[in-house]
């Protein structure tokens, strides 16, 4: 069981070719003239006759991406369905060490089995110990267009691409200078954003050769949720004593026991401290439950310090040089260096119910007033609660440098022998910097302050933290911490990390090895060496838990593998009835990893063409994935949950009978006895989190059949349907915390499973004192769906007009938690994060000059919810049990002048959308919800 449910798998698309519209094509069959293009598409090795992809694939072209009010690439990209719900900049600072990183997930499964290429070519990861890079250091002007495929991936590129490819393929020649600039700005809140590119290339040496650089610097500014009236407001979970409900979610609420200010608990009673230092009893309004009161109460609103969007900025600057060594062979280099910088800020250090900040009775701040409550229940000591607002916000600087270094020669080898052969070194540098990160030793000294007999200064009561320079704190009300104290109770701590990727390869291919009745035999072969490693030096101070953030530890991994792949593809049968063409495509790779020992991948494809209006596809595939350095030898560090015990009695109350039985009688195994009960809502626990090096590869089968209808008897008319399925055995996920608690205890094989041994119990209490998030093999996950686009191109008033409908329907997303019980399982099929129904439909009208483009984007209604989380309860576990169906539109218009320069106007969110109730855009499943609202922007382009 989950409660607000985080997305687990897939809800996208497989890959559907776009029409045109800065959109192209796939597949466009050849039909003026007797001579056929032969190219290189992704999902092959193997030169096909014009654009005839061997698997659905999406293409978007360099243009659009630039005709947009986004930074980046990745905001572009994660439109569209197969990555609606990605890791964009908007939810990067919700983990340590990831803000400002932009990282693809195709269908939802993660990124970790999404492989992202440049050129066709493997690029170092932006994270520790994971396999997936950082969009943000793609040279924008220089993309020609970006490649999405499913299906029979892995056996092509690597086991990684367990879901899909996405191949960013660069201009190979670039002539002429080319300057482009954007800027927009949010219509409600002071975001805004700007992006500057320049690039100049050219031919050398009677046009053998062709050198090009570019550079390109972006920025966006914070967005804090504070700033738009929505995300500013502060929700609450009650349980609903009306009865209708388990519990109620109420806005303008939150949390009474703790604030800014400090709060106490004295007689049964709770106080708080105003700025002057004043003690007062908190006001808890007419609505209040345990720990939270709504409306005209003393809440206190977390979003106060937390953001929508965090400070960005990057800057890329990219080489590129090929020189024809001969008349068949080509020499390369490219060379990249990348810089981004992001700040995010979020809570303060806090204390809640924590011993540490215990204060004495004889402590020199106490007031008159409180030491009088005091004395009147008798108490030597008090306890508060608080947020130390005082210090800041806890404030995160990530600074990363990617370089990236390609060298390779590619041409023909023989007579109708293609090579390429390449070398491929890619190193990413991470500097984290931690701001306003309170010093826990520091500050006991100096809360515990006394006066001074002698002199009746106010002193820390510690002798030798005294004579180390100790500086009293005030913490009774907001604002009254000098910046002395401070100073002496907080520091900046910092940690990095390097990752480092050497590849090496060589493939060699043939489109006509030899002719059979039905065509030509095409084949291709290669090998790959791959070497990665993954190093973390964190701050040492912090490490040994002496801070208020995570005590990361320091760790490290590496490993390499050697690969040798083949693939070929068969015409089987041609010209005759219902059978124009079919063709077999077969591939297989075989990997030998240092850390796991040898997986293969394979795949069997048939493409058969009816007759020239109709074409008919399915591929079948296997992979295995090896785990990533970090799912491997990630170290076990601090880390902090947000999470209820589900064996709490007030957590059972509403259950079904027969699952009220299967939790009393698991948590009476564990211990816990009846009626226990913990007082503390929605409280945060310390625990650990890291890899696991008992882990197993993870086994992946995918699917895909589907048909292409282009009629001849209306031009420029498409309509492609494919099916997909995807079913990975041993799947590696990291389980939330309170998916560890809750699968424990709801359990109908009882508590010897895979997830009671991450728990630790208080012997005494009972309470849950420490949790154990380590990377797990869970049993399967699996997912299927549909994917429709209906495309179509007409003239009209002297232009063109160009329509594209894309669509997704998801049928399953089902996760099967459980290695000892595969039959128990969750289905996360319309449920936030994997809506059923996803599209997108645009328009674009050219005439002469000018281009008007229209864009709007669908997400069907959500629950927050699966169906057999509630199928626990007796009624409808909360108030709010949907996200309403969702739906953004965005235009962009431009005119080219004669002298080269384009002018062009967009509007982002044209009818101000809001967010869907309680959401914020950055949380799990929220990616394809927009935080920012309406937002302008204007672009010039400039090319000679």
């Amino acid at each position: 069981m989950r409660h607000m449910t985080m997305q687990t798998a897939v809800a996208n698309a497989v890959g559907i070719s776009l029409f045109a519209m800065g959109v192209s094509s796939i597949p466009a069959f050849a039909t003026e003239t007797n001579e056929v293009e032969r190219i290189e598409v992704t999902g092959s090795r193997i030169v096909r006759e014009g654009a005839i992809a061997p698997t659905p694939v999406t293409v978007i072209t360099g243009k659009e991406l630039l005709n947009t009010g986004a930074v980046n690439i990745a905001d572009a990209l994660n439109e569209l369905p197969q990555l609606a719900d990605t890791y964009s900049l908007g939810n990067s600072g919700t983990s340590i060490g990831t803000a400002g990183l932009n990282r693809l997930d195709l269908r939802g499964m993660g990124s970790n089995r999404t492989l992202v290429l440049v050129d066709g070519k493997r690029h170092v990861a932006a994270v520790p110990g994971s396999a997936a890079m950082d969009i943000n250091t793609i040279p924008t002007a220089w993309v020609e267009s970006v490649e999405i495929i499913t299906g029979g991936a892995s056996a092509i590129y690597g086991a990684d691409a367990v879901t899909g490819v996405v191949n960013f393929k660069l201009k190979k020649s670039i002539e002429g200078f080319n300057a482009n600039v954007s800027s927009g700005w949010a219509e409600d809140s002071g975001y805004n954003n700007q992006r500057a590119s320049l690039s100049y290339g050219s031919n050398f040496d009677n046009d053998r050769g062709n050198a090009a650089i570019s550079v390109e610097y972006a920025q966006q500014a914070r967005l804090d949720m504070m700033e738009r009236d929505q995300t500013a407001v502060s929700w609450a979970r009650f349980a609903d004593k009306s009865g209708n409900t388990v519990n109620e979610f109420l806005p303008n609420a939150g949390h009474y026991r703790i604030s800014n200010g400090g709060t106490t608990n004295i007689g049964g009673k709770y106080y708080t401290f105003d700025p002057d230092g004043s003690v007062r009893e908190v006001d808890r309004g007419d609505k209040f439950d345990g720990a939270y009161c709504a409306g005209d109460c003393d809440y206190i609103n977390l979003r106060q310090w937390e953001e929508l969007q965090p400070e960005f900025d990057r800057t890329t600057v990219n080489f590129k040089v090929n020189y024809d060594l001969t008349d068949s062979l080509n020499g390369y280099l490219e060379a990249k260096y990348s810089q981004t910088n992001a700040t995010t800020a979020g809570q303060p250090a806090f204390f809640f119910f924590n011993p540490k900040t215990t204060i004495e009775r004889d402590n020199a701040f106490i007031s008159n007033e409180l030491g009088a409550l005091m004395d009147t229940a008798g108490l030597d000591s008090i306890m508060v609660n608080r947020f130390m607002s005082d210090l800041g916000p806890r404030t995160e600087e990530d600074e990363r440098t990617t370089q990236r270094y390609v060298m390779g020669i590619q041409g023909e080898v023989f007579s109708g022998w293609d090579m390429d052969s390449y070398v491929v070194y890619g190193q990413t540098k991470h500097d984290r910097t931690n701001l306003n990160n309170l010093i826990y030793d520091n500050f006991n000294y100096a809360i515990d302050a006394i006066k001074d007999p002698t002199t009746g200064q106010i002193v820390c009561r510690d002798l030798e933290a005294r004579a180390n320079g100790c500086v009293p704190a005030n913490i009774f009300g907001h604002g009254n911490l000098s910046d002395e104290a401070r100073d002496y109770i907080s520091t900046t701590t910092r940690g990095s990390s390097t990752i480092k990727q050497f590849v090496t390869g060589a493939s060699i291919a043939n489109s006509s090895l030899f002719e059979l009745p039905a065509g030509y035999v095409g084949v291709a072969t290669g090998v790959e060496y791959r070497r990665e490693e993954s190093t973390s030096d964190e701050d040492p101070f912090a490490a040994a838990g002496n801070t208020f953030f995570n005590a990361l530890q320091s760790e490290g991994g590496k490993f390499n593998v050697k690969e040798i792949f083949a693939e070929v593809s068969i015409p089987l049968l041609a010209d005759l009835p219902l059978i124009e063409q079919l063709n077999m495509d077969a591939a297989v790779r075989y990997a030998d990893y240092s850390s796991v020992g040898d997986a293969t991948s394979w795949k069997l494809g048939l493409d058969w063409a009816l007759y020239s209006d109709l074409r008919v596809r399915s591929t079948i595939a296997t992979a295995m994935r090896a785990p990533n350095i970090g799912e491997l030898y990630s170290a076990q560090s601090q880390n902090f949950f947000r999470v209820n015990d589900s064996c709490k009695a007030s957590e059972m109350t509403s259950l079904t009978p027969e699952q009220r039985a299967i939790r009393s009688a698991n948590c009476a195994a564990l211990g816990v006895p009846t009626g226990f009960d913990d007082p503390y809502d929605d409280k945060t626990l310390e625990g650990l989190s890291g890899g696991n090096e008992n882990l197993k590869p993870e086994e992946s089968k995918s699917f895909t059949a589907g048909f292409v209808f282009e009629p001849s008897y209306v031009e420029n008319l498409v309509f492609m349907v494919d099916y997909w399925q995807i079913e990975i055995t041993d799947a590696i996920s990291s389980i939330s915390a309170q998916d560890i608690i809750d699968k424990c205890v709801d359990s109908a094989t009882g508590v010897d499973n895979q997830y009671c041994s991450l728990i630790t119990r208080d012997k005494n209490n009972h309470q849950i004192t420490n949790i154990l998030q380590v990377v797990q093999n869970i049993a399967k996950s699996e997912t299927s769906g549909v994917d429709f686009q209906l495309g179509y191109d007409f003239p009209l008033a002297g232009g063109d007009f160009k329509t594209n409908l894309l669509a997704t329907y998801l049928i399953e997303s089902k996760s099967y938690p459980f290695q000892d019980n595969v039959s128990e399982y969750e289905e996360y099929a319309g449920v936030i994060g994997d809506a059923k129904w996803q599209g997108q439909l645009r328009f674009a009208y050219n005439i002469d000059a000018l281009t008007l483009n229209w864009k709007t984007t669908y997400i069907d209604r959500v629950s927050l919810y699966t169906d057999q989380f509630s199928a626990n309860y007796d009624k409808p576990y909360s108030n709010i049990m949907e996200y309403g169906s969702y739906a953004t539109t965005d235009i962009f218009g431009s005119y080219e002048l004669n002298n080269g320069l384009s002018i062009g106007l967009g509007v982002d969110n044209l009818f101000d959308r809001d967010l869907p109730i309680m959401a914020t855009g950055n949380g799990s499943g929220q990616g394809g919800y927009d935080n920012i609202g309406r937002f302008y922007y204007l672009t010039l382009d400039y090319a000679i």
